[in-house]
């Protein structure tokens, strides 16, 4: 194949792509072995001969052969089984743009880089197109479970923090608040998929009930491992500020969703309510007169 002379710089840069693109092979195709739907996997099959075909090419030119990055590939592989595969490979389509801005630069210099830059292209319209992965079918339950438990939740820590002054008793009325307001928002999500008609409605009330429960335990966590309840309590606002962090970037990367405007709301509703439930909590302990 004639190609034209490459510099130093350029021969590195296509060395980085060779070794992304049969890496991204091996990805694809551990990922499409273990995805039931069968549409779906033929279509992360054919997008990973293309990542294979793609570094055959590059090996032309640079004349080595590479071995996939092993320690990459059962990172995406470990996190597709964690967060599903529609996460994992809308994040590899963001590398897909930044390699795409790559092979621009030399599309003048090498005329196989433009067969690969078409090619490229067309992965995110195939991707966009199997988003049918179950558990995205249920963000919007997991959505309402995440919701309603950093609000009510993180509400009621900060006012039972300055009205018990005990980490102790805070964690456990969390605690029996939470479960209650998980068992409560799992079975109205239940009978509210039921009303409209809705055929996996035990499986929507699952992914409202597990999203309650990972926060209430993640936010109630700080006041059983910390004797101050203002350092608790200020631990319990970072969780939840994490908690809105991964879980507004997963849904973004997943749904292709804006990040800044959903995390500032879910931000700002929450904190704003801990804020609110604290000065409560002082009031409602004054009038009362109970020191506990």
């Amino acid at each position: 194949m004639k190609t034209t002379p490459l510099t130093p710089e350029r021969m590195k840069a296509i060395l980085a792509m060779q070794q992304k693109e049969i890496t991204e092979y091996e990805i694809y195709t551990r990922i499409a072995n273990r995805v039931k739907d069968e549409e779906n996997r033929k279509i992360l099959l054919k997008i990973g001969e293309e990542e294979r075909r793609h570094a055959e090419t590059w090996a032309k030119v640079t004349g080595k052969t590479l071995k996939p990055q092993m320690g990459k590939v059962r990172f995406y592989s470990f996190l597709a089984r964690i967060l599903g595969y529609t996460f994992v490979l809308k994040k590899m389509e963001m590398g897909e743009e930044k390699a795409i801005e790559g092979y621009s630069h030399i599309l003048d210099e090498m005329p196989q880089a433009r067969e690969i830059y078409e090619d490229e292209q067309k992965h995110e319209e195939a991707l966009i197109a199997m988003l049918d992965e179950e558990r995205l079918q249920y963000v919007g339950s997991m959505v309402l479970g995440l919701n309603d438990a950093l609000v009510e939740l993180s509400g009621t820590l900060a006012g039972l923090t300055f009205a018990l002054k005990n980490t102790r008793l805070i964690a456990l009325s969390g605690l029996i608040t939470g479960i209650s307001a998980t068992l409560s928002m799992a079975s109205s999500e239940y009978l509210s998929s039921k009303n409209r008609n809705e055929e996996n409605a035990g499986k929507s009330a699952m992914y409202t009930g597990v999203a309650y429960l990972i926060a209430v335990a993640a936010m109630v966590l700080p006041y059983l491992l910390l004797s101050n309840y203002f350092v608790a309590l200020g631990t319990m606002l970072a969780v939840v500020l994490l908690i809105i962090v991964l879980f507004t970037y997963y849904t973004s990367v997943a749904k292709d969703l804006p990040f800044g405007p959903r995390f500032r709301e879910m931000a700002f509703i929450s904190i704003g309510v801990s804020g609110i439930s604290f000065i409560i909590g002082i009031l409602v302990k004054n009038w009362l007169g109970i020191d506990i």
